[in-house]
């Protein structure tokens, strides 16, 4: 009895062992799988930030990267916080108020050319495409109806070009009246819209200077800034006749009754870019995880913008407060697929608000020497300038390699397909997707900026195309 007794003990204690290494042998390979996932991860040197936004509907990827937890899944917590103005936005960037923000697409850009407050800013992600409208008052568009071809229907044929215009400024300045308009600020896609929407209908929008930064010399159109919430407002107010600004402000001027939108930037730019995320370069040089974990949770929230089916939701997150704040009837008119010009007159435009489709969260090289060539076209860069100098200063600002990393991980993590990725040398395809039909080649920045009637023209000699 004994000796079995002590054969069971044997055994029992053999199988503790056995059970205790069996559950070591676990916690070892577990352990094993932790390091593995942690090493997969990036460190993040700084997880606590704060981003700037102004309230426009092209804010989104930052409001969907928070509420739907992207930045959290990066170890990044993130604060949004409203902006009063776009040089708030920059100036704060620049101070290190802000860690980055929602920005135009313009303003890193002027930053590193040497037009306005200078600063080494850099852009990893793009945004979105088109989301612009060009809008008049009610008065002026009464004046402009029976300029424009109308369909069988009886409504506008679009797109609308600034021919129908003329007559009316013409008109205005007959009574000793100057044709005032509003756009956001003096580097914004809006500035740059509005003046070639006007420009390829003959109608000069001004010159800029070196002494002159009003950009008003020999102006057909007087244009100033007004912060993009105060447009419908100031157009109410009979201050401006028309603007050139982002959702939901033109969409408001229809639901208050105040004003016809007559244009979209795509009509005028085939999808072109909007807005950018931007960094100072020393942000990024310090902390290189974060931003390239910033960028992974940017491109995730533009995705999940562009999936189908979930642009209701993102509708009803930028209707909080803390976001856009505007009612959502009158963001959903441009965020879910369609536009209303007159009221009553609403149409399909799936891709008015681009946030993922066509590689629009790339920050190709090419879209940022178009703005380049806008500065310098307009006066705003007034010496001229080498087509190699637009290739540096843009490979100075727009950083498709941390893109690119950012997008790496997220194919490996499972979160998009390696077909996503654009196989491309930074720059897009020529193209002629503008509401004149000029062709844009930005490896041609020269002939490009020389081919416009209104603007400045460029001293060719010695001055050669980039390296195609």
């Amino acid at each position: 009895m004994k000796t079995m007794n002590f054969k069971i003990g044997i055994f029992l204690t053999a199988m503790i062992f056995l059970s205790c290494g069996g559950e070591k042998k676990k916690e070892i390979a577990s352990s094993e799988a932790n390091a593995k996932e942690d090493t997969s991860k990036l460190v993040i040197e700084k997880p606590q930030l704060t981003f700037g936004f102004i309230k426009l509907t092209d804010m989104a990827p930052l409001a969907i990267a928070k509420e739907k937890g992207f930045f959290e899944d990066e170890g990044l917590f993130v604060s949004v916080e409203a902006q009063s103005n776009w040089k708030n936005v920059l100036d704060r960037v620049i101070d290190g108020q802000l860690d980055g923000s929602h920005m135009l697409a313009g303003q890193p850009i002027a930053a590193g050319a040497g037009f306005g407050r200078q600063a080494e800013l850099v852009t990893p992600f793009s945004m979105d495409l088109n989301g612009n409208g060009i809008t008049v008052s009610n008065d002026v568009w009464s004046k402009m109806k029976p300029n424009v071809p109308q369909g069988e229907d009886g409504k506008p044929i679009h797109p609308i070009t600034a021919e129908s215009l003329k007559p009316v400024i013409e008109s205005y300045k007959n009574e000793g009246k100057a044709f005032k308009m509003g756009m956001v600020f003096p580097v914004s896609t809006h500035n740059y819209e509005i003046r070639y929407w006007l420009a390829a209908a003959g109608i000069n929008p001004g010159m800029y200077s070196k002494d002159n930064i009003q950009g008003q010399i020999d102006a057909d159109v007087l244009l100033s800034v007004t912060p993009p919430p105060q447009m419908p407002a100031t157009l109410e107010a009979g201050t401006i006749y028309g603007y050139c600004v982002g959702e939901p402000w033109n969409q408001q001027a229809v639901f208050k009754g105040i004003g016809v939108p007559v244009t979209t930037n795509y009509d005028i730019w085939k999808n072109n870019p909007e807005k950018v995320f931007v960094m100072t370069k020393k942000f990024v040089k310090e902390y290189p995880n974060t931003a390239t974990a910033v960028t992974k949770a940017l491109i995730r929230a533009g995705k999940w913008l562009d999936t189908p089916g979930n642009r209701k939701e993102a509708v009803k997150i930028l209707s909080m407060p803390e976001y856009v704040g505007a009612d959502e009837v009158v963001l959903a008119n441009s965020m879910t697929g369609t536009f209303e010009f007159e009221k009553g007159d609403k149409r399909e435009m799936p891709d008015f608000n681009v946030f993922y489709r066509y590689d629009a969260t790339y920050p190709f090289y090419s879209d940022g020497i178009w703005f380049l060539t806008q500065m310098r076209r307009w006066g705003q860069i007034p010496e001229s300038k080498s087509a190699e100098w637009y290739d540096t200063t843009i490979k100075d600002i727009y950083r498709p390699d941390i893109w690119t990393k950012a997008a790496n991980l997220l194919v490996e993590e499972g979160h998009l397909e390696a077909s996503e990725l654009p196989k491309t040398d930074g720059y897009k395809p020529v193209t002629t997707d503008f509401i004149d039909g000029n062709k844009y080649d930005a490896k041609d920045p020269i002939g490009y900026i020389n081919s416009f009637g209104i603007g400045n023209k460029e001293n060719v000699e010695g001055v050669s195309s980039i390296e195609k």
